[in-house]
């Protein structure tokens, strides 16, 4: 069995006197220790060390402690080390300070060896229980991620189960829309919007594009030949199901979320076209939401390419003409712009996950 790391204490301190004092009313603890006799010095050092417990003189030469704790708390990965200022000074405002600054304690010489040990003691004992528990709420949470991701992949199938040759349809359409959004942020375009939380939620988001098909009859979903006007009329209705579906989620969750907001607008809105005559609702333009605008893009590329029953499949080639012809009548012309320039990723991620 592998031992238990013990814990890592670091006395700064700029006499070292005061540091083997603080050492020998330590040494029971069963921890490791290190130190600096100077602020700059201790920065560098804790940055390595990553103790567990940080004792901080305040009256030191050059960097004084208070300065030292506040550039430690600029880090991401320091700010949450515990700190104990250790000082002859204890006037009022000097306490406040280091605790407004995030000290957890402070202790004023000359101390005495049980008050300092009981009050390391403590810390190390509330900074190992608060990291134990920082620790399983992370692995709560990869695992809630985990599951919804795994959810939502098997909902957006059920929609494809019913059409046996859309294949890896779902796991395509996901790579393209996030290398589009990828890209669009690098061209400089919807850069407010496309935030690295926002193209996370679109990649999640898209295996329920089409969702809605679930509510389709098979009598349509699979006619190997054309629709009649009345069964294409049903077909598009699969848009506004979906939404549909997406909106009993947000009612069975309790209220709405980021994700759910995000597939719903793709379901229902990424058979919408840039010049308004596309379906369910005709919206034109910036009017339709930019993740149905992307997901466009990746759904048609996607569908031209693939055999479907009632078509074969085209060439990487023809599918690129189709695709440009579109630009301002059915696609936004910005993210035409951003698909030519990641045409070939496009083509070798089709062939790389082909049916």
């Amino acid at each position: 069995m592998k031992p238990e790391k013990k814990s890592l204490v670091f006395i700064v301190d700029d006499v070292p006197e005061n540091i083997q004092i603080a050492l020998s009313h330590l040494t029971d603890l069963d921890c490791e220790f290190a130190y600096a006799t100077s602020g700059e010095q201790a920065l560098e050092r804790i940055r390595v060390a990553h103790p567990d417990l940080i004792l901080m003189d305040v009256m030191m030469p050059g960097m004084s402690g208070f300065e030292t704790v506040a550039e430690l708390k600029k880090y991401e990965n320091m700010a949450s080390i515990p700190i104990i200022f250790l000082t002859a000074r204890a006037e009022s405002d000097d306490v406040a300070r280091g605790f407004e600054l995030g000290a957890v304690d402070y202790v004023t010489k000359p101390f005495k060896g049980v008050e300092l040990r009981s009050r390391v003691r403590n810390h190390l004992e509330l900074y190992a229980y608060r990291s134990g528990l920082e620790s399983l709420v992370l692995q709560r949470t990869q695992e809630t991620e985990l599951l919804k991701d795994v959810i939502i992949e098997a909902m957006g199938e059920m929609a494809e189960y019913r059409d046996p040759e859309t294949g890896r349809h779902i796991h395509r359409t996901r790579i393209y829309v996030q290398l589009l959004a990828e890209t669009l942020v690098e061209q400089g375009a919807f850069t407010e919007q496309l935030t690295a939380e926002y193209i996370q939620l679109l990649k999640k988001s898209a295996p329920l594009h089409d969702i809605g098909k679930v509510a389709i009859r098979d009598s349509i979903l699979l006619k190997p030949g054309k629709l009649t006007a009345e069964e294409f009329e049903e077909m598009k209705a699969h848009t506004l199901y979906g939404e549909e579906v997406i909106a009993n989620l947000e009612q069975m969750a309790g209220h709405p979320t980021s994700f759910l907001s995000c597939a719903k607008e793709i379901a229902g809105s990424h058979h919408e076209k840039y010049d308004g005559t596309g379906y369910p609702r005709g919206l034109k333009a910036e009017r339709i939401p930019l993740a149905g605008r992307i997901m466009a893009v990746a759904d048609v590329y996607d569908a031209l390419i693939s055999k479907r029953v009632y078509k074969k499949a085209i060439s990487h080639g023809n599918a690129m003409e189709i695709m440009l012809k579109g630009r301002g009548s059915h696609f936004d012309p910005l993210l035409i712009d951003a698909f030519l320039q990641v045409e070939p990723q496009f083509h070798r991620i089709a062939s790389n996950h082909k049916d």
